[in-house]
């Protein structure tokens, strides 16, 4: 990658770093179900703004939109939902670190729906893996701590929704990245409407105070629409694998954050960890170290 692109990838994950903060902030006085409403309609009207300026044509079959709808549930509704609900259980940096265990979940999902061979190197990674997510929950979480279990357990639900969403993917690769993200997104907005309207009747709900709508706010136009832009434009430049590196630098960033805001402190082993999950990512890519093939560069521009 050349440097712009490093610049790119630490910038996405201040992006995606803050999203952390600011739906940790914004659960306060938000239910989790509308709160994924509301930064998935705020980040599609964005998106179907810019695809409108950008002279872009959204799919009208229903066989598209069909896939969208399946996108749109393994790619924001449930990840969103589960991540939400575990952050107010868990601290925000914790969920973010259990969060970059996405990459593992679609190795692994690859591995059992696609058939997809596993290097040697992908394996090991994906073996420490394991261990790294096992250092992080830790041994008095396992036997005592049922919130924190339950937190780490709905964050890495979200994960492994994650996995299927990038297997399912596959099928987007000929559709420009910027449509593909517009179209999930307003799916997940009428799939949330009414979901959100059952369960929270968030009507009735007293209306929240300027800083938690500025924090909604940045949730839906920084931390999503935004990142996914920039997401996107990585993997156009640089490939997917390199884009996905940016999962190694988000928890560093949310951790950061949630220290610096709020406070939160991490265990020594949640650290460790960390350490072991982020050195199972590098391993997984293998460039580090001399091994794997060269990434491939997506053709798509925004």
């Amino acid at each position: 990658m050349r440097m712009q692109h490093w610049i790119m990838l630490v910038v996405l994950s201040v992006l995606w770093g803050a999203g952390f903060i600011f739906s940790k902030q914004s659960l306060t006085a938000i239910a989790p179900l509308t709160l994924t409403l509301a930064r998935c309609a705020i980040a599609a009207a964005v998106l179907l703004a810019a695809v409108w300026a950008l002279g872009y044509q959204l799919p009208t079959t229903a066989l598209e939109r069909r896939d969208f709808a399946v996108m749109a549930m393994l790619n924001n509704v449930i990840p969103f939902s589960l991540i939400f609900l575990g952050q107010t259980m868990i601290p925000s940096g914790l969920a973010a670190v259990a969060n970059a265990t996405t990459p593992l979940m679609t190795l692994l999902i690859a591995r059992i729906l696609a058939g997809e061979k596993l290097s040697r190197n992908k394996l090991a990674g994906v073996a420490l893996g394991i261990i790294g997510v096992a250092e992080l929950v830790g041994a008095s979480a396992l036997v005592g701590d049922r919130a924190s279990v339950l937190g780490m357990l709905l964050v890495v639900g979200g994960a492994l929704s994650y996995g299927f969403s990038g297997l399912w993917g596959r099928r987007f690769k000929q559709t420009p990245p910027i449509v593909t993200s517009a179209m999930q997104l307003s799916c997940s907005t009428l799939i949330l409407l009414p979901l959100a309207s059952w369960h929270d009747r968030f009507w009735l709900q007293p209306l929240p105070s300027a800083e938690i709508v500025g924090c909604v706010l940045a949730l839906g136009i920084i931390s999503t629409a935004l990142a996914y832009i920039l997401f996107f434009r990585i993997m156009a430049e640089a490939g997917s694998n390199n884009a996905m590196l940016v999962t190694l630098l988000i928890p560093v960033t949310a951790i950061a954050f949630g220290a610096m805001i709020f406070g939160e402190a991490l265990l020594p082993h949640q650290l460790a960890g960390a350490a072991i999950i982020a050195a199972s990512l590098l391993i997984i890519d293998g460039r580090l170290f001399g091994i794997g093939p060269a990434p491939g560069v997506l053709q798509h521009k925004l």
